[in-house]
Formats: C-alpha cells, structure tokens, sequence
C-alpha cells in the first residue's frame, strides 16, 4: 500500500525532502514515511511465515457462505453475524478415525485436468478444470494465441497468503490448484470406497478448487485443519467454511481433531 507523506507548516516542501534524504544518508531514524511499497509477487504481508491479518479489502473475493456451489471467484473473510452459520454449518460434519492411505493414488480420481467429470460446474464446457478455476479467480487474465481457455498471465490475489501474484505460465509452480480437501485424505475418510465416477466429481468440482500460492499449497501436502491452515489468519474462518462445504456436499467425514480445529476459526 502506498504511504503518502504529508507536511504541515514547516516550510516547503521539496526542502522537507532535502532533509529527510540528509538524515537518511546520516543512519538518522524517522524518514519511513517517503518509504514506497506494495504487494507484489516477490513479497507480502503473509509471506515468511508473518501475520497476514491486516490483508487488504477481498475485492472480488466472495465469501464461501455467499458461494455454495464454487462458481464465483476467490474466498472472502467470512465476519460478524456470519461466522454464526459457519460453526452451524461446521456442527453438521461426522467425525471417524483417519484410515490408512493404501492403495491411494491420483488416478483413482480420474486424470488432471479433466473437462469429463460428470454432476460438477463447468463440465464438458471444452476447457479443462484448471483453466476454468485461473479464469474464475484471476484478474487481467490472457490467453494462448487462437485460444479462449489456456491461460498464459493473469494476477491473483491469493487469500491463503494474501500476496498478489503477478503469475506467468513459465512459471507455473508459483501458482498451483490446491484441493481443499485433499484427495489422499478424502480416500482415507471414505472415498476409496467410492465410485470412480464420484471420485471424479471431488477432484474437479470447483468447490473443491483453489488457485492459490504454489509454497503454501506444497506446505500444506495431505493435512487436515488440526495440522495444516493457511498463513493469513483473516481467511482461516473463509476456509473452514469451505472445507465444511466440501466434507458435507460428499458426505465425507472428517476427524475429531480437524473438526475442532475448523470450529475454532470461527470463534466455536
């Protein structure tokens, strides 16, 4: 954000800068307030493990809570009165003992991308369920050449951070799409006895999907809430929220302990 640097009644003010840029030279402490910064993709007040509570405005974040089915872009905080239907919503989830990961591989959920996945928004729609979430959540979004699904550029602010990612495809770990609830953690609550084509819906419905820093997505692995919450402590209700949508939609437990923990986001 930028700081503007203001001056009352000492005289003009290109000699006030005059002296600021001396005391400056002179390691003399005070001169922060002609200090220029911004959130940009090389920094931000969530990155390195800081306190990114004091985020920006959501923009065109929407609150999961206003976003039952996925198809509206980023994840709001959710505040106030709301976070009483959030611990309602969380209160509906089972809880059982987190199961063995045998047998769990990525296949098992269909291929990634897939545009086939049957009973999910933005299904057979020609582009792939990537290419749909960047569209959804990014901003100044580009296309490949002759193309009006493969993104190339776009900026996103990632509420799991709250960076502003400048993102360009040749770089395309700096942003990866994270499933909320995780697929190696869905088959040990319940999904490896699914059906496939269920399986398919989890791994590419876009309630499920979050374009999202590629460092915290990686951080965050398998985990459930207990282990793993993203880095802003402003959206951690927001992605509570989102979790518990995920888990009830699927009819997909949850443990004990993460169960708590999506409750205490919220104030529960």
């Amino acid at each position: 954000m930028r700081r503007r640097h203001t001056t009352r009644g000492t005289g003009p003010t290109g000699k006030n800068w005059a002296v600021c840029a001396a005391l400056a030279l002179a390691l003399v402490a005070g001169c922060d307030s002609v200090q220029e910064g911004g959130t940009t993709s090389s920094g931000s007040a969530g990155a390195g493990g800081g306190d990114a509570s004091a985020a920006p405005a959501d923009g065109r974040a929407v609150s999961p809570l206003s976003n039952p089915d996925g198809t509206k872009p980023g994840l709001a905080a959710v505040t106030g009165d709301d976070r009483t239907a959030a611990r309602d919503l969380i209160e509906q989830l089972r809880t059982k003992g987190r199961g063995p990961k045998t047998g769990y591989d990525r296949d098992e959920f269909g291929y990634a991308w897939m545009d086939t996945a049957e009973g999910v928004p933005f299904a057979r729609n020609g582009c792939d369920t990537r290419n749909d979430v960047l569209q959804r959540d990014g901003e100044e979004v580009r296309f490949k050449s002759g193309s009006d699904c493969v993104v190339v550029s776009m900026t996103l602010d990632d509420p799991y951070t709250a960076r502003t990612i400048e993102w360009r495809k040749q770089d395309a770990a700096e942003v990866q799409i994270d499933h909320v609830v995780p697929l190696s953690y869905s088959w040990q609550m319940g999904s490896s006895r699914w059906p496939e084509s269920k399986r398919r819906q989890l791994a590419n419905d876009p309630l499920n999907l979050l374009p999202v820093d590629g460092t915290a997505n990686s951080a965050k692995g398998d985990s459930g809430p207990a282990a793993w919450l993203p880095p802003s402590k402003r959206i951690r209700c927001a992605y509570a929220v989102r979790f518990a949508q995920v888990a009830v939609k699927y009819e997909l437990p949850v443990t004990t302990a993460d169960r708590s923990a999506l409750a205490r986001q919220c104030g529960g």
